[in-house]
């Protein structure tokens, strides 16, 4: 009897699902099993929303954004009756195991489902990088680069009109695109959630910049810190200086994947299936120091991955 494995896409969309989505069918299907696209994300698997993956339903897919099988937040997923549904329905659906395609809520979701007796390997998407056991997640590369171009529009005309930006980039919880972001954009200053800024001493700083004859300044400011638009007002207070407020928003999570974000989800999506071929379930696979790496989902949740400081300290060397 052919084997049948379900794929779904949970939690914020992050440019590459598709990709992987692509990787997990193709390579599924060349070792014989039969690949089912849950549509909704877990709200479609509470729903038994699902479509048969062929080779040919995922062709063109590799180059576009969001994710075909579509997907959002389930609060029921968090329930005990909700996760009591899901299995019910993975099991009414005869699935020998389960590909979660997602961020930080959906490797809570993975290890929730393994504990129930689910076989389930959890791809890392999110365009956060926040996942611990990965040194990247699909989508963040092209969030990255999407934030950089962003910035580097704001910063002309930041400078024809002498002004200070705040640009607010998403990371609910965490800085680690707004510092790469920052580092890659050139920008003077960083407000993340993992770093207490002294209000007082970045306006010093910023009026310091000003009479050294900066005709730009840009603050990137994480989403987690608050209202952009009040820290805004706080910093022409606190400087006299004209301050402007930009919102990236989800223009962020959109767009073409970049390439290197395109090889990272085929490269997981490939492994993944190898994984379970090989019986290999219940983990997190991702890339660390440059290889393809497995790790426990229950290890993966146990630790949060660290914020590097040092990307900070650099940041304000380059930026006098």
């Amino acid at each position: 009897m052919t084997k049948r494995f379900g794929v779904i896409t949970s939690g914020g969309d992050a440019p590459g699902m598709n990709a992987a989505i692509r990787a997990v069918t193709r390579q599924g299907i060349a070792l014989g099993y039969e690949i089912i696209g849950i549509n909704r994300g877990f709200k479609g698997l509470l729903e038994n929303a699902f479509i048969s993956l062929t080779i040919r339903s995922v062709s063109g897919i590799i180059n576009t954004g969001g994710s075909i099988l579509h997907t959002g937040r389930c609060p029921e997923i968090k329930t005990i009756a909700g996760m009591n549904r899901a299995v019910r329905s993975i099991k009414e659906l005869s699935l020998d195991g389960l590909v979660i395609i997602g961020g930080d809520g959906s490797l809570a979701a993975s290890h929730a489902l393994s504990k129930r007796g689910i076989k389930v390997i959890s791809i890392p998407a999110s365009i956060d990088n926040d996942i611990y056991g990965t040194d990247e997640t699909i989508g963040y590369d092209t969030a990255l680069n999407t934030a950089v171009e962003s910035i580097d529009k704001i910063r002309d005309t930041a400078t024809s009109h002498d002004r200070i930006f705040v640009v607010e980039i998403m990371g609910r919880e965490h800085g680690f695109l707004t510092a790469d972001v920052a580092l890659a954009a050139g920008c003077e200053f960083i407000v993340v959630p993992e770093i207490i800024v002294d209000l007082n001493k970045l306006a010093s700083e910023l009026k310091r910049g000003k009479e050294r004859g900066k005709t730009s300044q840009i603050i990137a400011f994480a989403e987690g810190c608050g209202l952009s638009s009040e820290f805004g007002k706080k910093i022409e207070k606190l400087t006299n200086l004209e301050v402007r407020v930009s919102t990236l928003g989800y223009i962020q999570r959109g767009g073409r994947p970049t390439a290197r974000t395109r090889i990272l989800a085929s490269q997981l999506g490939h492994f993944t299936m190898n994984l379970f071929h090989r019986g290999e379930t219940n983990v997190l696979v991702g890339i660390t120091k440059g290889e393809l790496s497995v790790m426990s989902i229950k290890k993966a949740i146990r630790y949060k991955k660290k914020f590097n400081k040092k990307t900070v300290k650099i940041l304000r060397n380059l930026s006098i």
